[in-house]
Parts: C-alpha cells; sequence; structure tokens
C-alpha cells in the first residue's frame, strides 16, 4: 500500500524531474554559456563602418576632399600632378626657350618682365623662379621674392610663362649692366646650381640695366597679370 507520505514524495520527485528537463531544453536552443554559438548582444556593424579602437572593421571614408595638384601652389610648387599617374614633364631647359625682356610703362626702369616662350615642339616646366645674376655677381643669383604663383608654370609650344625681377628701389645707389645671367632649376627647388648660366642680352626697347644691391626675382608664373599684382599693388616691388 502506498502511503499518503510516499505519494508526496513521488509527486515531488516528479516535478524536479520535469524542471531540470525544461532547463535543459532551454540552454540547448538559446546557447551555452561560453559563447561559442550565441549571436552578438547588439546589431552587426555597417559594412565598412569604423567603430573606435576598431581594427581591421572596414576602410574609413577620408576626413575631407581630396587635394587638387596644386592649382594654387605655394613659392617653389613642384609642378608635379597629384594621383593622375602621368609623369610630370620635364623641366624646361635652353634650347626649348625663347627669352625677351621688357620695362613696364611708367616704372623708370625699376622692375624687368622676363618672357619665356615655349619655342620647341615638347611641353616643359618651368619649376620654381629662374636664377638670375648681373655684373661682376653673375655667378651668384640673386633671391626669390616669396612670391606665389597662381598657376604651375607648364606650357605647350609657343605658350609663355613670365618673371619679375626688381632691380632696384627709389633712393638706392645702381650699376649699369648691359645683359645677365639666366639658368632654370629641375624639380628639386634649388638644384642646377652648379651648372653655367646664360648669358642673355637684353632686349633692344630696354638697352641696359640700373641694377641695385639687393634684387630680387619673382617664381615663373603663366599669368602676366600675376606677376604685375605682386610687383605693383602687393607692397613687396
Amino acid at each position: 500500500m502506498i502511503t499518503a507520505r510516499e505519494r508526496g514524495r513521488n509527486y515531488a520527485l516528479g516535478a524536479l524531474v520535469i524542471a531540470a528537463l525544461l532547463a535543459g531544453t532551454a540552454c540547448e536552443a538559446g546557447g551555452t554559456d561560453d559563447g561559442a554559438s550565441g549571436g552578438p548582444s547588439g546589431p552587426p556593424l555597417a559594412t565598412g563602418s569604423t567603430e573606435p579602437g576598431a581594427i581591421g572593421s572596414g576602410t574609413p571614408e577620408p576626413s575631407g576632399s581630396p587635394t587638387s595638384p596644386s592649382g594654387s601652389p605655394e613659392a617653389g610648387g613642384s609642378g608635379t600632378p597629384g594621383g593622375t599617374g602621368q609623369a610630370a614633364p620635364p623641366a624646361c631647359a635652353d634650347p626649348d626657350l625663347s627669352i625677351t625682356t621688357s620695362f613696364w610703362q611708367r616704372d623708370s626702369g625699376q622692375h624687368l618682365l622676363i618672357t619665356a616662350t615655349n619655342a620647341g615642339g615638347r611641353t616643359c616646366t618651368l619649376y620654381h623662379y629662374p636664377y638670375v645674376g648681373f655684373g661682376e655677381n653673375a655667378d651668384t643669383p640673386i633671391g626669390p621674392m616669396e612670391s606665389k604663383p597662381r598657376a604651375i608654370a607648364t606650357i605647350k609650344s609657343k605658350q609663355k610663362a613670365y618673371a619679375g625681377v626688381r632691380l632696384f628701389r627709389a633712393g638706392e645707389g645702381t650699376v649699369t649692366v648691359e645683359s645677365f645671367a639666366l639658368g632654370y632649376q629641375d624639380r628639386a627647388l634649388g638644384s642646377n646650381r652648379d651648372v653655367a648660366s646664360l648669358d642673355i642680352a637684353v632686349s633692344g626697347e630696354v638697352d641696359f640695366l640700373n641694377v641695385g644691391p639687393n634684387p630680387l626675382v619673382t617664381y615663373w608664373n603663366t599669368d602676366r597679370g600675376a606677376i604685375e599684382d605682386f610687383l605693383f599693388r602687393s607692397g613687396r616691388g
């Protein structure tokens, strides 16, 4: 005979077995505690997104627009195309160029304009500023005026580039010369200093130059107006 006490104990044991079976079923459906098969607790990252400190979670977008190849380069811009995959034009040399000189009207001969015309059949670049020397100091080029050209001085056949020279300031003592030395740089700023400069005769309309103790030259520029702005309206000329 089964007593009431035994019947109650059997019911209790049965309830414990059922509870254990239910707990095991829940673990199989939800995964194990060690995380081997469990999914992330939050939403997945979007493709290409990056969280702070994440490594390899995607390529972040650039923080700004890519820089264009120096439409307004600083003084001494190299003229090297940026990211185009194209080789930069070679540096202009004497065989490529025809050089003329001129004064500005109502300027009293204080400034000289050097015009370089591409007389060859290849595109070339006049890098940085020309090496210019005068008289006894022809082998020692004068310094640049720290001008900032508006355009890289790359010129095709028949095109022109310009450089301006401040020969003297009002009230300075001067010496008279009838020619000057002219040299060209390569892509690297300060290159070709050891190369012999060319002796350039001034144009017929100029005849001679009066040169003060501290002449300076601008960077090459394809825009003649930019040279004039710098020499006459910037306060530096």
